[in-house]
């Protein structure tokens, strides 16, 4: 077995997955990979807890802020962009920190992704233009026909799923489900992963205060700026679609933020209902760094 060890730190959003990160990261001597689909994009730093310029001093981040909000990016882009850059990386350390509670991302790295085909420009223009005119039912109407079998199993209201699946099904002329192997691929290094782990109240209390002090940081301000963008798949994400709905008259701002912690807590216990299926998955109290130290 290689002595290179990627450390996975993972858990649900308000779990504490950045300090601890971070501390170990200085600890072996590591750069930290961010496995989040949003903290990638530019200019939304709040409403995606990014990783504080302090923290970014203290350990060098990769995938933080490098996309532009109109860019194209995806699991399996990141899975080659990940891997490649794990290469250079080790070559300088045994260690790797990993840092997100991505699902999509973290698998991508430690799993893999199916071989799906690229999706060209024209069909991802079309779906997207498709979906602008015609709406979210008119989309799961065409999964349900394209792949009954996927549109049993997706999560509906994620309509970035969504919207891939059907990219995939008209670009391949086929399922989404046939070319989907759940295969993992085997990597050249050491996988250790591990969850922050909170009581459910505890991790509930932690979230509801986070959004809080987001407001107090400035998300209303940031997500006006960005709000022209608002039909961007990147910014169709809890924190950013409650404040434009308060900007389009629907709610006010006490409102908003009731449902930016709600739909918060909800996304929580996604992610921790996918952790748990992972049996290679250890869970340690967040800054916990000793205890993950011990597995190494």
């Amino acid at each position: 077995m290689s002595r290179k060890t990627l450390i996975v730190i993972t858990g649900p959003t308000g779990s504490g997955k950045s300090d601890t990160a971070v501390e170990l990261a200085q600890r072996v001597g590591a750069e930290i990979i961010s496995a989040d689909s949003r903290q990638i994009y530019r200019g939304i730093p709040i409403g995606t807890a990014a990783p504080t310029p302090a923290q970014r001093r203290a350990v060098p981040h990769h995938f933080v802020d490098m996309l532009e909000l109109d860019e194209y990016y995806s699991a399996a882009q990141f899975e080659a962009d990940a891997i490649a850059l794990l290469d250079r990386l080790f070559s300088a350390s045994d260690y790797v920190v990993m840092c997100g509670g991505s699902m999509l991302y973290v698998d991508a790295v430690c799993k893999g992704i199916d071989n799906i085909p690229t999706i060209s420009d024209a069909v991802r223009a079309a779906v997207v233009d498709d979906w602008h005119r015609a709406g979210d039912e008119a989309m799961l109407d065409e999964l349900r026909r394209l792949d009954p079998e996927y549109y049993e199993r997706v999560d509906r209201k994620n309509m970035k799923r969504v919207l891939h699946a059907v990219e995939i099904c008209r670009q391949s002329g086929t399922t989404y489900t046939s070319l989907r192997t759940n295969s993992a691929k085997q990597r050249p290094f050491r996988i250790v992963k591990t969850e922050m782990s909170l009581p459910r109240d505890v991790l509930f209390d932690r979230i509801n205060r986070r959004v809080e002090k987001m407001v107090e940081a400035g998300l209303v301000d940031e997500a006006r700026r960005v709000y022209p963008l608002r039909h961007l798949n990147s910014l169709n994400t809890v924190g950013y679609k409650e404040m434009f709905a308060m900007f389009d008259g629907v709610w006010d701002l006490p409102t908003a933020v009731a449902r930016i912690q709600k739909n918060t807590r909800v996304y929580a216990k996604k992610q921790m209902t996918w952790f748990a299926r992972d049996a290679e998955i250890r869970r340690f109290a967040p800054g916990d760094v000793d205890g993950i130290l011990s597995l190494l």
